[in-house]
């Protein structure tokens, strides 16, 4: 059996951190879901920008909207949002199979409306709308801004991946606003049931951010440190308006920035029932090859525990080093768009 299949017989999805035209045109996403039980895809603009200029497959079109369509950023999502629907359907197998528990593909709103609540929760209603599959999530970021229109969107009955996620206290702020936006739904009588949203908490960013700063002991172990933390915190959540799912925690930035450290150590260690894990090609050759599946997301605890303990008595807040890499992250999402705007140019 796939390596891949072992993690989904343990609970756990794992989807697909990429997407081109030639991964649908080629079959290998196809071939991916049926060989290792690939169950969704996330983009984001570095992902595109990647594709458009390496894939060909993109360049004919890509001429003729040039021609049709003014403004970049229309012409940009003119480009991919056929390339986001085909996904959808061919994940749309994986979403009925689950009773809408999987199969999901996430595109991101402009990084440009990150502190725009009202300009963010418009664009997630009119790219839903645009993309018109059950199966589709909005990308929002976890900004101040963000967490209003994620309340609004998950009113309005979208979907939600919310990304850039790094602190506790975020996290935290982030399951308020998706179970805000349930309980207003369901104080309008308008059903509850279908809505997915996952919580996207980056995980290898916060060591490559410490690593400098700590000593040896503690070095590559305040990361999975954080998130076990989190999965260990899901059951004291509030409860949610009755049928409503709950946000699943997604693990993203899961591939291992430090060539010292085993390459697949952000997937090993964090296999749970419950979640997610969204990893690049690189990183999924690389578990298919020799990553071992075991459940491992609530091992530890106790030591996990004091290794956080240990970080706070060295002064570091998580709170503050997520809002660090909260914006890093948003810069380098708005770099690769505007690069992107430039390859529509």
């Amino acid at each position: 059996m796939s390596r891949l299949k072992q993690i989904a017989q343990l609970g756990q999805q794992i989807w697909l951190d990429n997407l081109t035209r030639d991964l649908l045109d080629s079959g290998q996403l196809a071939r991916w879901i049926a060989d290792d039980a690939i169950a969704g895809v996330t983009s984001n603009p570095a992902i595109f920008y990647n594709a458009i200029k390496n894939d060909p497959g993109y360049q004919a079109d890509l001429a003729r909207l040039k021609q049709e369509i003014s403004d970049p950023e229309l012409r940009f999502e003119a480009l991919v949002l056929p390339d986001i629907r085909r996904a959808c359907d061919i994940l749309r197998p994986v979403y009925e199979q689950s009773g809408g528990d999987a199969g999901f593909v996430s595109f991101e709103v402009a990084p440009a409306l990150a502190h725009d609540a009202a300009g963010t929760l418009a664009a997630a209603r009119r790219l839903w709308a645009e993309i018109d599959r059950p199966n589709a999530m909005i990308k929002i970021p976890a900004t101040r801004a963000g967490l209003q229109a994620i309340a609004g969107a998950i009113e309005a009955g979208i979907n939600v991946n919310v990304t850039l996620i790094f602190g506790p206290h975020q996290l935290a702020t982030v399951q308020a606003a998706h179970r805000r936006g349930l309980e207003a739904r369901a104080a309008r009588g308008e059903p509850v049931q279908g809505i997915a949203s996952v919580a996207s908490v980056f995980i290898s960013r916060i060591d490559s951010l410490l690593d400098p700063r700590l000593p040896p002991e503690l070095q590559g172990r305040i990361a999975i440190a954080s998130a076990r933390a989190a999965y260990g915190r899901l059951p004291t959540l509030p409860l949610l308006p009755a049928g409503a799912a709950p946000q699943k925690l997604l693990w993203a930035s899961t591939s291992s920035k430090n060539p010292a450290y085993r390459d697949v150590r952000y997937v090993e260690e964090l296999i749970g029932p419950g979640t997610v894990n969204t990893v690049p090609d690189v990183t999924l050759a690389a578990f298919r090859d020799h990553g071992e599946a075991a459940a491992t997301l609530d091992r530890a605890q106790a030591e996990n525990h004091a290794l956080l303990a240990a970080l706070a008595a060295r002064g570091v807040d998580l709170d503050l080093v997520g809002d660090e890499l909260l914006a890093a992250g948003l810069k380098q999402f708005e770099e690769a768009f505007a690069k992107l705007l430039e390859l529509m140019a």
